[in-house]
């Protein structure tokens, strides 16, 4: 049996080298240097091309030495830079090196644009040129964290050395002027022209300098404000990976351990008193089950401000509606599989006096879990309640529904009244999804799905999908879609016992599924990052907005 390495490595540091950038400073610096190298070699490079192009197209007459001097200093710093960028993205430098490396290769840039704006004639280009230094000056501040000081210092050296070539143009054109004979010189006026341009730009070289300093000081404060913001009791939040009805799901860190997880959080703006009971309900619920196929809870706490979270095992995978996105209607053997340790999750809750309300594929999740592939987890008990408890009924009795309508059994929609096999309902309807390729009764509206719940019976699988399908596993999944509950199998252990069974049960087992998560691991870990790239590259603006403090 073979296993796979986690896909998130620890940093030495106890963190994910793609985590919690904005509470590492290591990790967050280190990104946006690398960030502003890149968009450097971008400006120095497009730079340099143009030059070259200009070189190439244009007589040596117009070009002169200074033009091709001036090429020159672009592509050398193009390069410079660019080495500079692939050097980032091979070695992880200390903070103290970050700094210094970014620092020397700003003022280094700088000399270089100054030493251009020097050589060459007065004139648009020149001020095109300085207006980069500028726009290199004011990207810095804005996308490496640094302070005020730090940046002060690097502005002055860049507009230093402008002045020092400034002030020697203005000299040189001083003693041009002053070799003329008296009232011959037609220079007159570009030489007063040219010292007032380099006066102007001195003084603009100067002024921004300072801007970069202030905004580096905002941008460093707000940065530690986002840092504290993002640290929720012993958890570091790295980024947004998913979102439900009760609340926002993060990608966490623990101060010492190394193991990801995932922190569930209560927004500010749902933190009303029904939504807290349900919020508290949840993880108290949660956490009283041990079952493997079923998500577990680490931690649970609220924020000084009154913001509750808790904190689970963070599963890498798909879920179910995912899988069939990508990958189509299952075999019989794996929705056996995968029905079967629901249902034996089922079995635990019910004991206990528990009923999930809300299976659906989106709440089953399917990973390789510690080698064991195609472990299924059943998340999300937002809306679990006790069997007849009054105080559970009162959250329900508001006159809206819970649940998923999709996957809801015909009780659920009559009354907030129902026990374990409505959970066996919907269980039934997510067999039928995933054998099928599609949902138990498509339509296109609220009443209209409610309607068929309550009254159309389902097609049979093999006609619905167009495929022919082992009689046991479609009577199965068709009992489990009786209208009335008493005609269901009596609990999820009986279920589970009926699935395994049935003759295609053997078809799918540990070495089946090994061998599917080898062949598809790295495409299911870029659905996962890509997922939560279009939720939100870092956690910061919508922890800020969760906890109310945006």
């Amino acid at each position: 049996m073979s296993s796979h390495p986690r896909r998130i490595q620890p940093h030495p540091s106890g963190l994910s080298l793609h985590g919690a950038e904005v509470a590492d400073p290591d990790s967050f610096l280190y990104r946006r240097v690398t960030l502003y190298a890149r968009i450097l070699t971008f400006f120095f490079v497009a730079f340099a091309l143009i030059g070259a192009i200009k070189a190439i197209s244009l007589p040596f007459a117009l070009m002169g030495w200074v033009g091709y001097a001036a090429v020159g200093i672009f592509v050398a710093v193009a390069v410079a830079v660019l080495a500079a960028w692939l050097y980032l993205r091979r070695v992880r430098p200390s903070i103290a090196a970050l700094h210094g490396f970014e620092s020397a290769g700003t003022v280094t840039a700088g000399v270089a644009i100054s030493a251009t704006s020097h050589i060459l004639p007065v004139g648009i280009v020149q001020i095109g040129i300085f207006l980069t230094l500028l726009l290199m000056l004011v990207v810095r501040a804005a996308l490496v964290p640094s302070t005020a000081s730090r940046t002060l210092w690097v502005g002055l050296l860049c507009s230093a050395v402008l002045a020092a070539f400034a002030g020697y143009r203005s000299a040189a054109l001083g003693l041009h002027q002053a070799s003329l004979p008296t009232g011959t010189d037609p220079e007159d006026f570009n030489r007063w022209a040219s010292q007032f341009m380099w006066m102007i730009m001195g003084s603009w070289g100067v002024i921004f300098t300072i801007a970069t300093a202030i905004v580096s000081r905002v941008i460093y404060r707000l940065t530690d404000t986002a840092r504290v913001a993002l640290q929720l009791g012993n958890y570091t939040l790295d980024r947004k990976i998913g979102e439900g009805g009760m609340g926002v799901v993060y990608l966490a860190h623990h101060a010492l351990i190394a193991r990801p997880a995932a922190l569930k959080l209560l927004p500010h703006d749902k933190a009303g008193d029904e939504a807290v009971r349900r919020f508290a309900r949840e993880v108290q619920k949660t956490s009283e089950l041990a079952h493997p196929n079923t998500v577990r809870i680490f931690d649970f706490g609220h924020t000084p401000e009154g913001n509750f979270y808790y904190v689970m095992e963070y599963l890498e995978g798909l879920n179910l509606r995912e899988l069939v996105a990508r990958y189509g209607r299952q075999p019989p053997g794996r929705v056996i599989y995968v029905l079967a340790q629901i249902a034996h999750a089922l079995s635990e809750a019910h004991a206990r006096g528990m009923i999930h309300r809300d299976i659906k594929p989106a709440n089953i999740v399917l990973c390789d879990l510690g080698g064991a592939a195609d472990m299924a987890k059943l998340v999300d008990f937002g809306l679990a309640k006790d069997i007849d408890t009054s105080s559970d009924l009162a959250l329900s009795a508001d006159g809206k529904i819970s649940g998923t309508p999709m996957y809801m059994a015909p009780e659920s929609i009559r009354s907030s009244s129902v026990d374990g096999r409505a959970d066996l309902y919907a269980l039934g309807a997510v067999g039928y999804f995933l054998l099928t390729g599609v949902d138990l009764f498509p339509a296109a509206t609220l009443v209209e799905v409610c309607g068929h719940h309550l009254h159309t019976k389902p097609e049979p699988p093999s006609e619905r999908a167009g495929v022919p399908f082992a009689a046991d596993l479609t009577s199965v999944l068709l009992r489990c879609l009786e209208k009335r509950p008493e005609e269901r199998f009596a609990d999820a252990l009986a279920l589970r016992r009926a699935l395994l069974e049935c003759e295609d049960a053997s078809r799918w087992a540990l070495d089946e599924a090994r061998a599917w998560w080898d062949a598809h691991h790295g495409e299911v870990s870029a659905m996962v990052a890509q997922k939560q790239r279009l939720l939100g590259k870092d956690a910061t603006d919508t922890v800020r907005v969760a906890l109310g403090t945006a």
